[in-house]
Parts: C-alpha cells; structure tokens; sequence
C-alpha cells in the first residue's frame, strides 16, 4: 500500500482526534475499542465513497455542530455538485422565492438513540436523537428501523436546522437512510400469533380474561393514532387488521422503551406484536390490548409465524366490527334523521387524505400550516410531540383523515384541513431550503389552553388565533416581548387572557363537556371537535388603530352629502358665505354597536408632548382619545401611562371638515363644489368603562385618588405605590415605542454620579391653569440657529405644600407626610408658598392630569439634592418692574421629571383642607352669577352643559392671536376667519344660556367641545355687548376641562340639544325677570296686526337686491348670477298679559300671513322680477304708507296685513331677541284695553319684549280651549 500523503495523514489525525473525542470508548463486552472503532469508521467511509477516504470533508461533533452553525445547512457526502445542483434546483421550483439550504462539507457520525439513556428525569417523548460524547441533538428521520436504535451510524446525507431562538439548539434532518458503522441485531425466526377474529372476541365478550397470559397479535396496520403525552405519561394507540376480514383491534403502547415504534410504523405494512395482554380504560371502560415490557415489534412475515387458536373458554359470541364506508353510511343516515333537529348552518365536515407541500408557516404555536398556498392545516387538536420538526416551508407532508372543513370562518381566506386523534400526518420529504424553524411552545401556550379549557370547535378557535395573532402583533413592541403579553401565572392571569376569556364565555356560555380522547380514538362511531361545525360570524372585532381611523373616516362619508347639515327650510335662504361656514364643520359619532362586527378597542395609554393630548396607541397608529370620570372629577390618573386598556364602551367622533364654494343651496347636490375634505378622529370615554389588561406599574385601582382614598384617611403607606411606577420606568412609556435610552442621568442640580435610586420629590396644589399655546418664551431656533421662534407652552399657578423630601427609592412616595406633619392638628402653620410652573418642550406632556384642586407631587429621578426646585427659579420679570414683592417665582418644569397625582383637595380631611386653602380666594362661578349685574370681575370660571355648537365669522374688529400666522403656515382644518359659539347651559332644562366664543386657532388643542357635553371653563373673559348680553371669550390664560360626556347616542349635529320636548307654556309678562336667559318658550297668543314687511331677493354673494336674474351692484361689478330669497315681518302679538314685537323671517312670515306653500312659492316668483317689495302698517286705521298704485304685489300684501283673517290666535314657539332694534329701559307697568271678541278687558302691562320667532302653528278651536284651561290652571298655582 502506497504510503498516504501529507494532507491525508492530516486528514487521519483529525479523524482519530474526533473519534478519541467524540464517539464512545469501550462499554461491555463485544464493544470495538478506539483504533478498531477508527477503522470501522474509515472502512464505511470508503465503502460509501466508492474506496477513496472524503479528504475534502471535515468531521464535526454534535456540540460544534450546535454552537458555531448559526445557519441551515445540509451536507451530502457522496453527491457530485451537479447532483446538488439538480436537487437545489428542484426545491427552488417549490417555492421560488426562498434560497436553497447552503451546502457544507461535514462528516456526521453518532449513535441513534431514543433518548432514554441520557437523561433518567426525561420524560421519553417518542422523539429520535443522534448523540455522541459531546452532546445530543434530536432528528427526523423519513426511514426508521428499530433495529437502528443505540447503533452507530455513519450519516451521508443530512440538514441541520438550527432554531430561530439563538438561546436553543435545533435539530437534524437525515435526508438518506444512514449507514450502520457496525453490524445490526437479528429479528427472531418463528412467533406464534393470535388471528383477529378471536382477538376480536376477547375485546367484547365478557367472559374472564387470564390476566397474566400474554399474547401475540398479528395484522396489516390500518391506522396509527399520535403521540399523547396525558398526566405525564406517553402513549400511542395503534390498529391492526385482519390480513382476510375487515376485523381490527386498537393496542395501547405506552412502555418507554416501545415508544420509537412509532417511528417505525408504516400503514398498509403487516406487523406482529408479542408479549401484549387486555385492559380496560378506567375512564371510559372500553377494552383494549396493551404492551408489557417484553413486548416487540416484529415484521409480519407468513412464513415465520403460525397461528394459535383460543380455548373456547376465552371465547364469546363475536361482534362484527363495521367497515369505514358502513360507518360512513351510518352517520348520513343519522344525519338525515337529525337533519329537521339541528340548526339549518350546521355542517359535517367530511375526513379525506391529502397530500400537499408546505408553503408557509401561518401560525406554528396555534399550529396553523399552509398547504400549497391554498389549503390550511390545523394541528392544534393533535399533540405535536416532537415540536413539529421536519414541517417547514418546502417539505412534502401526506394527511391521513384529516377533517375537510370549508368556510369556518367568514374572514378566513383558506380551506381548513383539521387533524384529530384519529388523524396521521406523515412526512414524506424533507425541506430542500433555507427556511427558519421555530417550534411551538412547550408550555404557556395561550392557543391551545383556552383552546382545550372552553373545548373549541374550530370556527371558535380560528376566531380565538385571530385576536391573539392581532394582540401580539399590535402590542408586543410595547412590553418588550409577546411573552409578558400572552403568558400568565396561576391565578394571575395575562393581558391576552383578560381580553379573550370574558369574550369566549360569551359565545360559549354552556361549555360543553371536556372532551374525551380516549373515545375519539376508540370509538366505533367517529366522534370530535371537528366533526361537526358552523360557519361564524364573529361576535365582536379588535382591529388596529390605523384601521380603526379608515372604517370610522369612512363611515362618516358614506352617503355624505352638504344637504344633510342644513335645515331644508332655512337653506333657502342662506347666502354663500353663511351656507358654506354652515357646511364648514360638522361631526359624527359611532358607539361599538356601530360597527358590525361589534368593535373594540384597545390601545396603549400614552400622552403626546407634540400635541399635549391623551392617545390610545398601537403598532399602526395612535388615537386621541378624551377620558373623563362618571363622578364629575376630571381625569388624572398619571398611573395609567403606558398601560394596556380595553374599551367596550366609548364614543368615536369624526369630526368633518370642509372647504366649499357653493353658491346657493340649489347646488348642493353638485360636489364639485367641494374643494377640500379633511377630517379628524379621536375618542372619548369613561374612566370606570377602562378594563386594564397590563398596568404599566403593577396593579391599577380604580378607587385611586378619589373620595375615601386620601392616603391621610388610609395610613397604609402603601396604598397609593400603584399610582407611581420608577419614574425612569415611567418616561419610557410616555411616548416612544423605543425610547433612547441614552438620557440625561443628571437632574439639574447637586447629586450623586451614580445612578442611585434616590429621587427628591415636592407636594403642591393647583390653583389655576391656563391654556395651551404659543407664548412669548423665545428660544433660539433649532434648525440653523439663528433667530427666535415662539414656544408652545402653559403655565400653572401652584401652592408647594411643605418642603421638598429626599426618597431612597420612588415607590416610598405614596404616603403624604408633608400634610401629616403640618396641617392634620391644626396647630401648626402650613409652610406654603405660591409658584408659575412653566412647561414647555417634553413636559406639555402633563398638560392632560394637570387640574384645578388637584394635589400633586414632582419626583426628579436620580437626584439627591433637596434644593433642585429652588435652584431652577427666577423671577417673571426683573425686581426693579415687580409692582409687589409677593409675585411668584418661575420655575421652568423639567423633561425628566415625573408628575404624580395624588389626590384632590375635596378628599381632604376638614382641617387639612382648611390649612392648605387659608388665604387662597378662589371661586368657581355659577352660570347665572356670571350673567348677573353684580358680577364684577373680568375673568370668570363656570362650568356648563354645551346645548349648541355653531360656526360663526370672527368679528372684524377682533385682533387675530399671535399663533394665527403659525396656524397659517401649518395648514389647519378650521380656517382663521371662523369662531365658534358654543351656548352654554346652567343644567338640563335650566332656561339660562350663556354665550362662549373661542377663535378657531385655539381649537388645535381643545376636544370633546360636543352638544351634550358638560365643561368646565376656567378664566374665560367676560363680556357685555351693546345691547346688554353677556358673553364670554377664550383669551390665552382661559383652559378648559371635560367634566362629562354627551350622553349616547349624540343628538343631530345641527340641532341645539335639548329639543326633544316642546317648549314650556308661558305668559308674556312672566318672561320680564329672564330677559338675559330664556332660550326658547311657548306662548297661546294672538296675533294684533303686522308693522312691517320686506319680501326680497338678494345676491348670494354680495347680499345686494338680486333683479332679473343678475346683481345689481355695479360699483364694482358683482359676477354672481345666483339670488337667494329673503323675507321679514315684524308683529305684535298680546296674551292678555302683555304685548311683544315679533320678527319672523324666510318660512315663518308665510305661516304668519296664512299662506299656503304654493300661495308662499307663487309670491316669491313674483317678487323675483321686481327684486324687493316693503310695506310699513301702522296699528291704527290710514296710518300705512302709500305704494305705487300699479304694484299689484305691494297691493296685495297691504290689503293682506290688513285683512282681519290675520288678526287670529296662534300658538307662538319663540326665543327672545337679544339684538332688539332698540333696546328697552326699565319702565313702570301700564293700563292696556284688550278686546277678545265682543268682551273688552283691562290689564296692566309692561313695556314690548322683542322676541324672535321659531315656529307658528294655528291653533284649533279644541286645542285652544284646552290650552287656555290649561294656562289657567298654571296661573291659579302660581
């Protein structure tokens, strides 16, 4: 022999350096040593070589294996490149775009093993393992004979696939069957075997059983049941057939050592089974064969086994077992008796084979497989054992009746093959690509737990892996990894948990009973989970953010049309300015219900410092959301940032914006008039509707804060910790997603270097907050430097109650030493003193909790000093301009701090209320104070239901805010010119509204300001107009709070809430004392004559008389060729107890005069050529103006006003008029002569009120006697 070379005598070292290493030294007799085990592994390299050693490949121990390949691999040690090739190329035709799986050079040699050895405490799984010195890997094999076990093999052609979790190993995919190194065992010659039919028989017959004889049983193998692993024990159900009749018995194998014959078995094969005798299932009772320890599994072969018959004492009277197909035909036949019984949507699913490719892994924890991009593969009703190993994207797998269910779920894309016990999934090929692995988890699995807890049927369990799979995707950025979501612990449930276990005992309200495995396989009639089925419309949904922004825009443009905002009788009469700004904003509301299927939502709590506004937030998107509390307080609850919210009950508002240029009302159905549609999402809702699925800071009482949770009152001085997590914990989940966690470890101040968990913190109250805007802080701009540019900003005035404290770690802050100390006696004096907050930057981010009488605390994180908020002060302005010493001191609000809330004042005890509010002069106002004569101050706080929301134009003497020119630039969805007018009302029902007026460039950040609604305003500027009426205005200092929301549903945008019921029966002279308040009454009156009348056409542009068809301005020329009709009436009307001027405009003149609507329509046309027709009528005969004699139309409305059919009662439903043409003075009561009919009366009166009109309706001769019983009766109580 030729002497070897270099290289292959470096070969040879290596491969006895491994085999020293890696393969087993000598273990009982007949074991080869290390040099003959070199050679035996050397000879079997040059047998599958062809006779030359593989120099080229290296060998490789399963631990190197495990720890350096980070990749997939595959490796074939007797391929040429162009084999590889044709084979790469072949899998890449599979699926085109995934990579073949890169080839290596390696040399495996281990020893197969099931595992048994290795680690006594395993529980034996069934599972195949290749092993040696250094380690343990598990693989799969397509090929397996028992035989093969704890022999050494050489592997020729392999894959490894390492997992996806770089903290696990992988496994391996043995691709050839693999060549033993040393010989193999014999099988036995010559076995004694039972035939089915008697075995058959002992099965049934009650006859007794001899319980220590042991039996052989022989047959071709019908179906083979999956590896169970119950109570800690695995097992395996398998069926033999007889070789001539369609007799079949179920043995139960569950011995550890017997556990890789399911390896091993193949159906339609013929197999012999020694050593098995007879038990019966405690659970169920039924009868079945079952291994013993010196069972085996030998191949069946009719020339090595001879058949044994039974004494007759073992025998009974036979049972013939049913075929398939009869079972088959069994069940239809059940299935029509049953048909008229069960529900018409109740479908059988029908089991068939199938034979596919993996093309995607859809969910492999849910063990949801796609099967040719077509077909959808559930594993989740079998045990996957061995962690689906082998099932990649690429492998050819076979389904052995598997349950065909079609259309489970109404959004599900696939066909649904389900798998049950009864089930056999058989890998026929292995992956040839480069695809990842990741296994199932072996425990905690959320899926299957509720899947097996509620016993799912599979549309259920479809629906249940859609809101999970959404869950995770949505949420598990936010808390690091999807296991905090969807694990839980004992009795401490999961967010996932909390969200879906109230939804499933919904739907399965009556669970039905658990299900019975041992039935499922064994029974003669197939019965499972997936046996029968419906398909589901889900009940509710959970979609995303962004999704939910998209479905809401879209409803709220569905149909949409510039009509719907409008009155059809007062669009009419608009001009084109007043129609548009009517058109320019509008809102809509949606509740769950609105949606099908119901929708929920769910989202992340944080707060903007862009926006300075709550949001929900998930991957997708983020939603502003307004969140108040049922008992009127407003909300607070710093705890809750960051925390995981579930919302069932809520009101999403789309608010609409529009830019038109209609000229008229008749265009309205002409959209391209449309020039611009923005809109604007976001959503309100309860705090007590709030379910928290994960709290930021461990767990969220809803009691927190409020009435009896003064941590005075409750000594615990843990009691309030759940309201404040580590602050620096804290800022993480303010806003980013992934925050930077480079931050500023110092605090502004003297303190310690390291990062210590030290924070200082200071007690203050609230005693007022102002708005958020652009305030004159001036501040280098960030962008090249130069310049200045405004901040956004707000500022509070607050009252430091006690002195700064030094905490060894935040969560000691809960109690409130600071008031304990000072203030519960009474004896002490409260050290107070008076300080400007200002934030800007980062910290706008408090300005939702920050509220009037609301105690809070500032904790600085990491800080040691106790003077860090004195050193940060300055005074406003310099001292030399200070017009007292006592001004407050500035103090700008840190990035890094955190704000606590901790209570509010209410919830104090007396004396402690008392000390904190001695000297403070603080009020909060009334509606009717505010309207009252004697209110003196300027600004004014008041709280208030809105009762109606209008779009108004700024009056043009108003000086446009600093932030107009910003709000010009940025673009904003209200234009500038606009002010809104919201009335303002004392209580429901209260007759007393007040006007407030807030420019369009304030409402960026302002939400909720809905009919319905009730808000407290805070340092709104109060007004008196010229014609006595008090309103008020936001300015800069005023801020405003929502104390509640619009009750559900939300009235018609359009129309001022409260209008449900008619207005209140009143008399004239009873409305003198509320000539500032009565927003709309009734009146049984009677209408005395008409003074004037004015029926024209004006220019919808211009509000020029309109003639002919064209404007009539010339100077300059007006383009429009649109007219909109107008027209006015002034009357007087009396009750008997007063008098009062009536203007009535557009409709309500008609109804005045009496006119029907084609009489009204056939007036107008005529007026329309002439452009305007006025008359005046006096109240006394020949006092009315004279008119052109050849003026038909002013002829005919003369001689109409002074017709007596208008002289007649009518029922009056009016507002009074808050801009009389002149305005009344207090004036003594007057004697009136009044005439009704042929009885004259006197009566005192006052002066005229000027009322407007809102509807006129005639009044029957019943209806009116009625009333005037009825107002009889109201002035004889009173």
């Amino acid at each position: 022999m030729a002497e070897p070379s270099a290289a292959e005598q470096r070969w040879l070292q290596a491969a006895q350096d491994f085999t020293c290493r890696a393969l087993p030294a000598h273990e009982g007799p007949g074991a080869p040593e290390a040099p003959p085990l070199l050679d035996a592994v050397l000879r079997c390299l040059r047998s599958a070589g062809g006779g030359d050693l593989p120099l080229g490949y290296s060998f490789i121990a399963i631990s190197d294996l495990q720890h350096q390949q980070r990749v997939p691999c595959c490796s074939h040690l007797t391929w040429s490149t162009n084999e590889f090739k044709e084979w790469a190329r072949q899998g890449e035709a599979a699926l085109p775009m995934q990579s073949t799986l890169p080839r290596t050079y390696l040399i495996l040699v281990g020893y197969l093993t099931d595992g048994r050895q290795e680690n006594k405490e395993k529980l034996v799984d069934g599972c195949l393992y290749v092993k040696d010195n250094t380690g343990i890997i598990p693989c799969e094999l397509l090929h397996f004979e028992l035989e093969w076990l704890e022999s050494l093999f050489l592997f020729p052609s392999w894959s490894y696939i390492p997992q996806t979790d770089k903290s696990a190993t992988g496994y391996l995919e043995i691709l050839l069957d693999p060549v033993p190194v040393n010989c193999l065992k014999k099988v036995p010659d010559t076995i004694p075997v039972i035939c089915q039919a008697s075995a058959k028989t002992l099965l049934t017959s009650r006859s007794p059983w001899k319980k220590r004889s042991k039996l052989t049983v022989a047959g071709e193998l019908t179906r083979r049941g999956p590896l169970l692993c119950i109570h800690h024990k695995t097992f395996f159900f398998l069926f033999l057939k007889c070789c001539v009749s369609a007799v079949w018995v179920p043995v139960l194998v569950q011995k550890p050592s017997q556990l890789a014959w399911h390896r091993t078995l193949q159906l339609g094969c013929r197999y012999a089974i020694t050593g098995l005798s007879l038990t019966s299932l405690k659970k169920s009772g039924q009868r079945t064969f079952v291994t013993s320890d010196t069972s085996c599994l030998l191949p069946y072969c009719a020339e090595q086994v001879r058949e044994q018959s039974l004494d007759s004492a073992w025998q009974g009277e036979s049972t013939q077992s049913s075929s398939l197909e009869s079972a088959e035909q069994l069940s239809d036949i059940l299935e029509l008796r049953l048909e008229e019984e069960r529900p018409r949507s109740t479908k059988e699913s029908k089991i068939i084979s199938y034979v596919g490719f993996v093309t995607k892994i859809l969910n492999i924890q849910a063990g949801l497989i796609l099967l040719d991009n077509k077909v959808c593969l559930c594993l989740a009703y079998q045990q996957l054992l061995n962690s689906a190993r082998g099932l990649r994207p690429g492998a050819c797998v076979e389904l052995i009746d598997v349950h065909l269910v079609q259309k489970p779920l109404v959004s599900f894309p696939f066909i649904v093959l389900g798998a049950c016990l009864s089930s056999a999934i058989v890998l026929k090929s292995f992956s040839r690509l480069s695809t990842p692995y990741q296994p199932p988890a072996s425990s905690g699995n959320l899926y299957l737990e509720l899947l097996f807890r509620y016993n799912l049927g599979m549309p259920l369990y479809l629906w249940l892996v859609s809101l999970l799979e959404m869950f995770e995707e949505r949420f598990s950025c936010f808390f690091g990894h999807c296991h905090t979501l969807l694990h839980s612990k004992h009795r401490n449930p999961g967010a996932a948990e909390k969200f879906l276990v109230p939804l499933l005992q919904a739907v399965v309200p009556d669970r039905e009973e658990a299900r019975d495995i041992y039935n499922e396989i064994l029974d003669r009639r197939h019965q499972c989970p997936l046996q029968k089925y419906s398909t589901l419309n889900p009940p509710c949904q959970a979609l995303s953010l962004s999704a939910v922004c998209h479905v809401a825009e879209q409803k709220s443009w569905e149909g949409f049309s510039p009509s719907q905002l409008l009155s059809p009788l007062e669009e009419q009469h608009m001009g084109t300015q007043e129609l548009n700004r009517r058109l320019a904003w509008s809102y809509c509301t949606f509740s769950a219900g609105s949606f099908q299927p119901r929708l929920i939502l769910l989202g992340v709590l944080r707060v903007s410092s862009r926006s300075s506004s709550l949001q929900l937030q998930d991957k997708t998107s983020m939603l502003p959301c307004v969140i108040s509390n049922r008992d009127g307080s407003p909300f607070a609850h710093t705890a809750l940032i960051g925390s995981l919210l579930q919302v069932e009950t809520y009101q999403l508002i789309v608010e609409r914006f529009l830019q038109t240029d209609f000229p008229s009302w008749e265009h309205l159905a002409n959209l391209e008039h449309v020039r611009e549609k923005k809109h604007s999402v976001y959503v309100q809702f309860y705090y007590e509707d709030v379910q928290v699925l994960c709290a930021a800071g461990g767990q969220i009482q809803k009691s927190l804060g409020r009435g009896n949770s003064s941590s005075l009152r409750k000594k615990d001085s843990g009691s309030l910790t759940s309201e404040l997590e580590t602050p620096e914990a804290k800022m993480l989940k303010l806003e980013d997603p992934k925050p930077d966690t480079h931050r500023d470890e110092n605090c502004q101040g003297r303190q310690s270097s390291s990062r210590t968990q030290s924070c200082v913190s200071h007690l203050f109250l609230v005693t007022q907050k102002e708005g958020l805007m652009l305030r004159n802080y001036q501040l280098p701009r960030k962008d090249d430097g130069e310049g200045w540019e405004l901040q956004r900003s707000f500022q509070a005035t607050v009252l430091w109650l006690g002195r700064a404290r030094l905490w060894s770690h935040p969560r000691e802050t809960g109690s409130l030493p600071e008031l304990e100390e000072n203030g519960c006696d009474g004896e002490k004096d409260m050290t107070q003193q008076e300080a400007l907050l200002l934030f800007m930057g980062k910290s706008l981010r408090w300005f939702p909790f920050l509220h009037l009488d609301g105690l809070y605390r500032f904790i600085v994180p990491h800080c040691l000093d106790l003077e860090v908020f004195d050193k940060l002060c300055f005074p406003p302005a310099p001292v030399k301009f200070l017009s007292r010493s006592s001004c407050p001191l500035c103090l700008p609000v840190q990035d890094t701090w955190h704000l606590q809330h901790v209570t509010w004042i209410s919830c104090l005890p007396e004396l402690t209320a008392r000390a904190v509010l001695t000297g403070m002069d603080r009020k909060i106002s009334s509606i009717p104070e505010v309207l009252s004569n004697s209110f003196t101050g300027s600004l004014a706080s008041f709280s208030g239901k809105i009762v109606e929301r209008t779009l108004c134009a700024s009056p043009k003497t108003e000086k446009p805010p600093v932030t107009f020119s910003l709000q010009k630039q940025k673009g904003s969805l209200l234009a500038s010119e606009h002010t809104v007018k919201l009335s303002v009302s004392a209580a429901p029902g209260s007759p007393l509204v007040l006007d407030v007026y807030i420019a369009s460039t304030y409402l960026q950040h302002l939400w909720g300001l809905l009919p319905g609604a009730t808000i407290l305003f805070q340092n709104l500027e109060r007004k008196i107009s010229r014609f006595c009426n008090v309103y008020c205005i936001y300015i800069a200092s005023s801020c405003v709070s929502i104390i509640s929301l619009p009750a559900s549903p939300l009235p018609f945008p359009s129309s001022p809430a409260g209008e449900d019921s008619s207005p209140s029966l009143v008399f004239l002279s009873s409305l003198q004392p509320h000539l500032q308040s009565l927003p709309q009454a009734r009146i049984l009156c009677h209408l005395s004559c008409v003074l004037t009348l004015s029926l024209q056409w004006v220019c919808s542009l211009c509000s020029s008389i309109f003639k002919e068809g064209r404007c009539t301005r010339h100077s300059p020329p007006c383009p429009s060729h649109t007219g909109v009709r107008q027209a006015s009436a002034r009357v007087v009307v009396e009750d008997g107890t007063g008098e009062a001027l009536v203007l009535c405009r557009n409709q309500h003149v008609a109804a005045m005069l009496g006119l029907s609507l084609l009489e009204w329509e056939a007036l107008q046309n005529c007026v329309q050529s002439r452009g305007s027709v006025s008359i005046q009528h006096g109240e006394a005969t020949g006092t009315g103006s004279v008119e052109e004699p050849e003026d038909l139309i002013a002829c005919y409305l003369r001689s109409l006003c002074r017709s007596p059919l208008i002289c007649r009662p009518i029922l009056l439903d009016f507002s009074l008029d808050r801009k009389p043409s002149k305005i009344l003075q207090p004036a003594p009561l007057q004697l009136r002569n009044f005439r009704c009919d042929e009885v004259e009366f006197v009566s005192q009166v006052g002066p005229r009120l000027s009322l407007l009109c809102l509807n006129v309706k005639e009044v029957e001769q019943d209806t009116l006697s009625y009333l005037n019983s009825k107002r009889m009766r109201t002035s004889s109580h009173h």
